[in-house]
């Protein structure tokens, strides 16, 4: 029970903590501290389903369906680069923190939506959680495969909580304007660069 768990853990933690368009987006809900509880608890159900998903065989499915891979990467690439030409934008033109209060946050369903964007609509999802984590899963048998997949959801959980909750002690840091830009231009050149790959 432990060594599969430990390894689920490990294996889901090495494949989550990696700035990446996800964690960029719920960085920043947690600096404005923006519906921070309902970002995370989508990105970590989120994971939770795809990881059981893979455990129980999808990944398989989705190996001979190359072809859903193939929409959901266009789709996908078409998402963050239309995200990273706005952040591009913020960060051209200057952006101060919003801290909470300043003004009413974005809309729940307007942040949902892209929560679920950038889960859903990335192809490296399906390929981490369900491909590669489905496969590491299988090779502790048929009972050890679920105490993986509870490892590798800890995991998921633990980071996401962090990021979120963690992201508001850096609101003193983006207090001023020349922060912000500097994280909205990272976050453009992520997402840029994450969609020209997938492209290529």
């Amino acid at each position: 029970m432990i060594l599969p768990l430990f390894s689920g853990l490990s294996a889901g933690l090495s494949l989550i903590v990696a700035i990446g368009a996800q964690n960029a987006f719920v960085l920043r809900q947690g600096i404005q501290r923006s519906h921070v509880a309902m970002v995370v608890a989508v990105c970590a159900v989120s994971d939770l389903v795809l990881i059981v998903l893979g455990v129980a065989g999808i990944g398989v499915l989705l190996d001979r369906a190359p072809a859903a891979l193939v929409v959901i990467k266009w789709a996908g690439a078409a998402f963050l680069l239309v995200y990273g030409a706005l952040a591009a934008r913020r960060a051209i033109g200057g952006e101060q923190l919003d801290l909470p209060g300043d003004k009413p946050p974005g809309s729940r369903a307007a942040v949902l939506a892209t929560c679920l964007a950038f889960t859903w609509l990335n192809p490296h999802v399906y390929l981490d959680t369900v491909l590669l984590l489905g496969s590491l899963a299988a090779a502790h048998g048929e009972s050890g495969r679920w105490w993986f997949a509870a490892g590798a959801g800890l995991g998921s959980i633990a980071w996401f909580t962090a990021l979120g909750a963690g992201a508001r002690f850096l609101a003193s840091l983006f207090r001023r304007r020349a922060a912000w830009r500097v994280l909205d231009a990272a976050i453009a050149v992520v997402m840029i660069t994450l969609a020209v790959l997938l492209l290529a």
